[in-house]
């Protein structure tokens, strides 16, 4: 393995202590989301209504830990369960006016955050960096089969 791997690993490690979400001196009952319910709002989203299989195939995750997670971002109205819009019999979770509304507030203040972390950083190394991200996670998403969607005009 060539040093440079190692020097990947250890800063990804370090990198994956650092969590944006919930890390900005809030706690829940000022709206932040936990982790999970980010990251499944942001599929959904991306990706249109989905059913439990669905989320379980995107994710990996088996259906009653999917199950747990749609269940307390339901109870708090930022999904809902729809019939299928395909004709399908599963139902899926659609996400709500307040999920966007929430949604959108978590990852503007994200941004915010990064913005402060790169404040000293010309464009072109948050840009390059952004690329460089983008195509560590698009190779894992390949190796794993698992591709997520991207947005094609506004990141």
């Amino acid at each position: 393995m060539a040093r440079a791997t190692h020097e990947v690993e250890y800063e990804q490690m370090l990198l994956s202590r650092h969590s944006f979400v919930n890390q900005r001196g809030r706690n829940r009952k000022d709206g932040a989301l936990e982790r999970s319910a980010y990251i499944l709002l942001s599929r959904i989203r991306m990706q249109g209504p989905m059913s439990i299989g669905e989320l379980s195939d995107a994710f990996g995750l088996d259906a009653s830990t999917l199950n747990r997670q749609t269940a307390a971002i339901r109870r708090t109205g930022l999904v809902e369960r729809i019939p299928d819009p395909d004709g399908g019999m599963a139902r899926k979770f659609r996400i709500t006016d307040e999920g966007t509304r929430v949604l959108d507030k978590e990852r503007e203040d994200i941004v915010r955050s990064l913005d402060r972390v790169m404040a000293d950083w010309p464009e072109e190394d948050i840009t390059a960096f952004a690329s460089y991200l983008r195509r560590f996670n698009t190779d894992i998403e390949r190796l794993g089969a698992r591709p997520w969607p991207r947005l094609k005009a506004r990141l």
